[in-house]
């Protein structure tokens, strides 16, 4: 058994059939009321066409508002700006006009303290070092890297200072031509506009 369509361009073209079934074999289906369909195929298509011209207007109608707001924004932005420079010496009056003063920006924290520093002997005087980076919740986002290392002197004793040996990106880094021999302590810092980190763990190596 037939289904009646649930689609629209079904519906219509089913309606379609139907008139002209009914037109042409009017003897087989005298019950039918071919000029009833016809009528209302036709208010149909009427309000069909209707409707797709109050699309192309609603259309037109939208894109001249997007360009008429474009326009207010442009002048709400130069306007604002103009305003903020009248009342500088007391912002607060800017709430006059529906607007605030300018929220300062929130100074950035230094990153939170790198974890786990691994270092692996790859050859002479070769070191590649990887690290975690710090949790989110501990300090601000890194920027950069910063790989320090300190020499402990020939036949023993206090190890020198920290200086600086590599920077890196991502939580690794190889460092090529170190010092083969002495033993050095090796570290990594977080660095961003706020600050710096406090240092990872130290990891002693012997090339």
């Amino acid at each position: 058994m037939a289904t009646f369509p649930t689609q629209e361009t079904k519906i219509v073209s089913l309606a379609g059939s139907m008139i002209a079934g009914y037109t042409e074999h009017a003897a087989d289906f005298p019950s039918a009321q071919p000029a009833a369909l016809t009528t209302a195929y036709g208010a149909y298509t009427a309000a069909k066409n209707a409707q797709t011209e109050a699309i192309g207007a609603a259309r037109v109608a939208t894109e001249a508002k997007d360009v008429a707001l474009d326009a207010l924004e442009v002048l709400m932005h130069a306007e604002l700006k103009k305003s903020e420079v009248d009342v500088a010496s007391d912002p607060t009056k800017l709430e006059l006009i529906g607007w605030a003063p300018r929220t300062p920006p929130s100074p950035m924290l230094p990153p939170g303290q790198p974890r786990s520093l691994d270092p692996v002997v790859q050859g002479p005087g070769t070191l590649l070092l990887k690290w975690r980076s710090a949790t989110h919740s501990t300090g601000g986002a890194t920027r950069t890297f910063v790989v320090e290392r300190r020499d402990q002197p020939a036949g023993g004793g206090e190890f020198g200072d920290w200086t600086q040996v590599g920077l890196a990106i991502e939580p690794e880094t190889t460092l090529t031509n170190q010092p083969r021999g002495p033993q050095m302590e090796y570290r990594v810092k977080g660095v961003n506009t706020g600050g710096e980190s406090l240092p990872s763990n130290t990891v002693a190596v012997v090339l």
